[in-house]
C-alpha cells in the first residue's frame, strides 16, 4: 500500500510515522480496518490553537487531545496546527496532527469524505502518482547511459534507494528488524554490556584502543546535521542518558581525536524524538576516517580492517555514515565498502536529514592491533583471521589466485624518495638479479592505484622495503611468500609492532635486515658514540617529533650488499614453505 510522498507526517500512536501528500482515504480506511485497534490507547495531552475542541490542554507539549465526546465537528480540525506535521487533504486546509484517536478521526473522515478526499477522480490520482517514478526512472538510465563508467548497476542503485527511503507501509516491518539484528549487534560487546544492550537497548564497550557504543532501539534517530543518535528514554531503567564519541578506531592519539568529529548520543522523551525524512530496515555503523589520510598503513590500521572486524558479520546489511567524509578516501577503498556494505557510504555534510534506524546502530569501529585481527578476541563477532581478511581482499579487488614462484620468482622492491631512501638501490636491484629473481620496483606514484597496484602484489613471491607505509601491500601478497623489511636505526620497535608481527598471522614468510650504524646516513652527522647512533630511545624519550625528525624523516640507508644476499638466499629458500610451521 502506497501512502507515502513529500515530508509530512501523522503518527499513528507507537507504531513510527506515516508520511502524506495526497492522502488516500479508501487506502487509509483499509489499513485501519486490517491493523490493530489503537482507539483506546490514547489519553495524551498537547497544546490546541484556534480550535472549538473539547479536551485536556497544556503548552508544553505536543500531542493532540482528542476525546471521544461525540462533539467534534469536521470543520474545526481544519483549523489544527499541532506538533508542525500535517498531511494534505485535498483541498481543504492542512490537517496537523501528533497522536489521534482513531474512531473519531474515522467519524470525521466518514462525515467529510465525499466532500473533500474524493475532488480528484482516482485516474487522475494515480497518474499524478505515477509522474515523479517516470522523471525518476528517466533520469536514472540518463544518469547511467552518460556515467556508464562510474555508474552502479540499475538493480543495485534501486537496492539502495529502497534502503534510502522506504515507503511507509514497510515501517512496521522494519522494526521487526530491531529484534533480527540485535543478536548480531550484541557480539560487538562483551559481558556486562551485552546485559545492559539487552535491558536497556545501549551500551558501550571501551578498552585501551577502541570505544564502540551500541543502540538497538525501534525509536532510533540519526540526525546527520548535527551528528546526533538520538533513542527513546527509558525512565523505569537506570542507564546512561547521554555518550560522546569521537568515532576513530585509535581512541589513544589525542593528535587524531581533536580532529575528529563528535557523535552525540542521547535519550529523548518521545514527544522531543524528530520526525523520520527516512527510515532504513539495516544497522547504521558511524565511524571517521579523520586519521593520517594518504598514509595507507594508518588507513588500513585504523579504518579499513577495524570496519571490517565491526561490520563483515552483518554480511552487507549495513548503511555506512562516514563523518569527517573525504571524496578521495571513499574512492580510493570503493571496492571494499561496496563488498562490506550494500548501500554507498553516506555523507552527513550533504545529506542534513533525520534518518530512522530501527534496526540499530554502531558508533565507533572496534581495533584488535597493528594491521591485525585477534582471532581469540573476546570481540570478533565474525571469528575472523587476517587470511579470511586476505580472502575478502581478494575478493573485492577480483585478484587471480597467485601461487609463490619457486624457479623464477618475482621480487617487488618498495622504493622510496624522500626519506629512508636506498642510497644504492640499483647495486642491490643487481644482486637481486643475480640471485635469480625477476625484478619490479615500485615507485611511490605506482602505489596510488591500490586497484591495478594490488593485482601487481598479488603476482609477486618476495617484497622487499625499508620501514614504512609501503609495506602495507603485504596484505596482497599471496600465502607462502616472504616479506623482507629493512630496519632503519631506531625503528626496531616500529617494524617489528606494525609489519613484522603482523606478518606471521598473513600465512607470510617475515625476514628482518636490521641496518648497522654504518648503513644510516646519520652516521655522516653524528659521531659513532653520540646518543643518536648508540641511544635511540633516549631521543624518543625526549618527545617523539623529536625521535621522528632524526629516525623517520632524516635518515636515509646505504645497504650492505654482502649481508643483504644472505638474507635474499634465506628469503628464497622459504618460499613456498609453510609460514605457520614452527
Amino acid at each position: 500500500m502506497d501512502l507515502a510522498g513529500g515530508n509530512l507526517c501523522l503518527n499513528d500512536v507507537g507504531r513510527g510515522d506515516f508520511f502524506f501528500d495526497h492522502f488516500d482515504i479508501d487506502l487509509f480506511m483499509g489499513y485501519l480496518d486490517s491493523d490493530q485497534d489503537y482507539s483506546k490507547n490514547i489519553n495524551l495531552e498537547g497544546t490546541i490553537s484556534g480550535n472549538n475542541l473539547e479536551g485536556s490542554r497544556t503548552s508544553t507539549t505536543k500531542s493532540l487531545v482528542v476525546l471521544d465526546s461525540g462533539v467534534v465537528g469536521c470543520s474545526a480540525v481544519d483549523q489544527y496546527k499541532i506538533g508542525g506535521y500535517c498531511f494534505d487533504d485535498l483541498g481543504g486546509r492542512d490537517l496537523c496532527y501528533d497522536d489521534i484517536n482513531i474512531d473519531w478521526f474515522m467519524r470525521c473522515l466518514d462525515l467529510d469524505k465525499n466532500k473533500k478526499m474524493e475532488k480528484e477522480p482516482k485516474a487522475k490520482r494515480l497518474l499524478l502518482s505515477a509522474t515523479p517514478l517516470v522523471f525518476l526512472l528517466l533520469i536514472t538510465l540518463l544518469y547511467t547511459q552518460l556515467f556508464a563508467s562510474t555508474s552502479l548497476p540499475f538493480n543495485k542503485w534501486m537496492q539502495q534507494l529502497a534502503n534510502w527511503k522506504l515507503k511507509d507501509n514497510t515501517f512496521n516491518e522494519a522494526i521487526k528488524y530491531q529484534e533480527s539484528f540485535k543478536p548480531s549487534l550484541k557480539k560487538l560487546l562483551k559481558g556486562e554490556d551485552q546485559r545492559k544492550l539487552e535491558a536497556n537497548g545501549f551500551a558501550c564497550d571501551s578498552d585501551f584502543y577502541s570505544m564502540v557504543c551500541v543502540a538497538s532501539e525501534p525509536f532510533l534517530r540519526i540526525d546527520t546535521t548535527r551528528m546526533t543518535v538520538q533513542m527513546l528514554l527509558n525512565e523505569t531503567l537506570p542507564q546512561d542518558k547521554t555518550a560522546r564519541i569521537r568515532p576513530y578506531a585509535r581512541q589513544d592519539s589525542n593528535e587524531i581525536l581533536k580532529d575528529t568529529t563528535p557523535v552525540q548520543i542521547m535519550q529523548q522523551n518521545i514527544t522531543n524524538l524528530p520526525a523520520c525524512q527516512y527510515i532504513h530496515t539495516v544497522p547504521a555503523v558511524m565511524f571517521s576516517s579523520s586519521g593520517f589520510r594518504g598514509n595507507l598503513f594508518h588507513e588500513f590500521n585504523e579504518v579499513i580492517i577495524p570496519l571490517y572486524i565491526t561490520s563483515r558479520h552483518l554480511q552487507s546489511n549495513v548503511q555506512f555514515i562516514l563523518s569527517d567524509y573525504n571524496p578521495s578516501f571513499v574512492r580510493r577503498y570503493a571496492q571494499i565498502f561496496s563488498h562490506l556494505s550494500g548501500y554507498q557510504v553516506m555523507n552527513p555534510a550533504t545529506n542534513e536529514s533525520v534518518h530512522c534506524f530501527p534496526a540499530g546502530a554502531v558508533v565507533g569501529l572496534k581495533f584488535h592491533n597493528f594491521l591485525s585481527i585477534n582471532i581469540s578476541s573476546d570481540i570478533n563477532p565474525g571469528g575472523n583471521s587476517m587470511l579470511n581478511f586476505k580472502q575478502f581482499l581478494r575478493e573485492s579487488y577480483n585478484l587471480k589466485e597467485f601461487h609463490v614462484d619457486t624457479k623464477k620468482p618475482k621480487l617487488l622492491l618498495i622504493s622510496r624518495v624522500k626519506s629512508r631512501t636506498f642510497l644504492n638501490e640499483e647495486e642491490m636491484v643487481h644482486t637481486m638479479e643475480e640471485l635469480g629473481f625477476d625484478i619490479v620496483i615500485a615507485r611511490p606514484n605506482q602505489m596510488s592505484n591500490l586497484t591495478k597496484f594490488s593485482e601487481l602484489v598479488s603476482s609477486c613471491s618476495v617484497m622487499v622495503g625499508a620501514h614504512g607505509a609501503g609495506l602495507t601491500n603485504e596484505l596482497f601478497l599471496p600465502v607462502g611468500a616472504a616479506v623482507v623489511q629493512v630496519v632503519p636505526l631506531g625503528l626496531e620497535w616500529a617494524s617489528a609492532t606494525y609489519f613484522g608481527e603482523p606478518a606471521r598471522v598473513m600465512g607470510v614468510h617475515y625476514l628482518e635486515y636490521k641496518i648497522q650504524p654504518e648503513e644510516s646516513s646519520l652516521i655522516d652527522t653524528y659521531s659513532r658514540d653520540d646518543p643518536v647512533i648508540v641511544d635511540p630511545e633516549s631521543i624518543f624519550a625526549k618527545s617523539f617529533e623529536a625521535g621522528r625528525a632524526v629516525y623517520i624523516t632524516g635518515q636515509n640507508l646505504k645497504i650492505n650488499i654482502s649481508r643483504l644476499r644472505n638474507t635474499l638466499v634465506e628469503a628464497r629458500q622459504l618460499l613456498g614453505h609453510d609460514s605457520f610451521a614452527p
